[in-house]
């Protein structure tokens, strides 16, 4: 997955770190518990969130252990599991699995060919058991495949199309909340989509690989212009966030939402400034020397 959805840690209390760090564990152990360690590697942060906005909403009974693991064989770790996280470790297999047989599709690559191999026995069983949403997601990213391999330059066309994916995760029952969570995660997959974009931009123009922001680069004040598209997404989803009836974990929620999201967006933003800085004065100095030679 992606992997910009995080928490802003310092704003954190310890406690609230603990707790958000414990359901990130129980996540972690639920895929390898379930599906093996082929299906541990697809976890990421993003879903995290996932599994602590649901589990505050719906109010689930929540196991709370404490055990070791391969990347801590001495020193256990708290981990929270409930039912929300076996549903949210099945979505997060699904994704993973559609994403990598797109990238088999569009870039030939080996690895994920093999990597979705492995994976598709788990596939299959969840497939059963959540026929409508797997339809979806499949429906969604092959939509999204079909634009990159059109070049779609309309940004609002390509990233919805992965805004349906996670609508479509974030939508756990046909209820009062539904509507709520299908704006929320169209607005949130649309962000990661975009900023992800942004990440990739200058591996992109490089290998010549398709990037949805390559038209919008020579735009000025381009960062800024990307800044406001996120903005903009996270609003609703902000928006959407503070209807929802939630108490518990809601502070470490919101840090995420109104904070937590823009780190990676700020790190990348700094490194394109400290690139562009290093050209400028590399053109300076080439005019430097020639002027000095005449």
């Amino acid at each position: 997955m992606f992997g910009y959805v995080i928490v802003n840690k310092p704003e954190l209390k310890i406690r609230e770190f603990d707790e958000y760090r414990s359901y990130y564990c129980g996540l972690c152990h639920t895929l390898r518990s379930e599906y093996g360690f082929k299906a541990q590697m697809t976890l990421s942060y993003d879903l995290t969130m996932a599994v602590l906005l649901l589990t505050a909403l719906y109010e689930p009974e929540v196991t709370r252990t404490r055990r070791t693991c391969k990347a801590h064989p001495i020193k256990k770790q708290a981990m929270s599991e409930s039912i929300i996280t076996n549903y949210v470790a099945d979505m997060n297999v699904l994704m993973s699995y559609y994403h990598l047989v797109d990238d088999w599709k569009d870039e030939r690559k080996i690895q994920s060919k093999a990597y979705a191999s492995l994976l598709s026995k788990n596939v299959s069983s969840i497939k059963k058991r959540y026929p409508q949403k797997a339809a979806a997601i499949e429906a969604g990213l092959n939509e999204l495949s079909s634009y990159e391999q059109a070049n779609e330059d309309s940004i609002i066309k390509v990233s919805q199309s992965f805004g349906k994916v996670l609508a479509e995760v974030l939508t756990y029952k046909d209820d009062e909340w539904k509507t709520n969570l299908q704006n929320l995660g169209m607005a949130l997959g649309q962000f990661i989509y975009i900023m992800d974009a942004y990440d990739d931009l200058e591996k992109d123009k490089k290998t010549g690989n398709y990037n949805v922001l390559k038209g919008y680069e020579k735009e000025e004040d381009f960062d800024i212009f990307v800044e406001n598209i996120l903005k903009a997404h996270m609003t609703v989803v902000a928006r959407e966030f503070e209807f929802l009836p939630i108490l518990e974990n809601a502070e470490i929620l919101r840090n995420i939402i109104y904070s937590g999201v823009f780190i990676k967006f700020e790190e990348v933003k700094k490194r394109r400034a400290e690139r562009k800085n290093e050209i400028n004065n590399d053109i300076k100095n080439e005019s430097k020397s020639k002027n000095e030679s005449r």
